[in-house]
């Protein structure tokens, strides 16, 4: 029962009705997926059970919004206090991440992905209205920009077993209470898209 309702609500989800005027128009999820703070500096301080399936999984993520022909945006992390410099080695993606060059940059230096940067005109541009979250950390600036994302109008969803945190446990309480969908969910998603 659980799995139907979760599927009817994300079905909800990806096909908004709105009505104005008497009108009905259909609005198709247009989804994006955010790769957030997967540093080398970032990595090491990430609870190590959780690493490698983590990484695993965000390869999984990008390597599904690929397949569907949809964007991957890198998001990375710097500031004079806590983040590595640009240019520095560990500001730099993980080197088993399967990112390319080519995917869209963002250099933020608040938790929130959203918080001064260009993400939203990115995302305009490309006409997103619905991201998918991965990276880290869990409790920090993956959490942030899920909830500043709500302020910008876009429909938000964790992806279960991409995101990491410095805590095991607080990354599968985050993942509970915010319901991050698994993979085979978001891929049933974009099937129907597709249809």
């Amino acid at each position: 029962m659980k799995k139907i309702l979760t599927l009817v609500l994300l079905s909800l989800a990806f096909q908004c009705v709105y009505s104005q005027a008497g009108e009905t128009e259909k609005v198709l999820m247009k989804p994006a997926l955010l790769v957030i703070d997967v540093q080398k500096q970032f990595v090491p301080m990430m609870s190590r059970e959780d690493q490698e399936r983590a990484l695993e999984m965000m390869n999984w993520s990008i390597w599904l919004f690929r397949q569907y022909g949809l964007p991957v945006i890198r998001v990375y992390h710097t500031s004079e206090k806590w983040g590595p410099k640009p240019d520095s080695p560990g500001f730099e993606f993980h080197d088993s991440l399967k990112i390319e060059q080519s995917d869209p940059k963002v250099i933020k230096t608040y938790p929130s992905a959203f918080n001064k940067t260009e993400l939203n005109n990115i995302l305009k541009e490309k006409g997103i209205n619905t991201l998918f979250l991965c990276g880290l950390s869990s409790v920090g600036c993956v959490l942030a920009t899920y909830t500043d994302a709500a302020n910008y109008d876009y429909e938000v969803f964790l992806i279960k077993d991409a995101i990491i945190g410095h805590d095991a446990q607080y990354t599968n309480q985050v993942e509970t209470i915010f319901n991050a969908l698994d993979l085979n969910t978001i891929n049933y998603m974009f099937k129907i898209r597709k249809e």
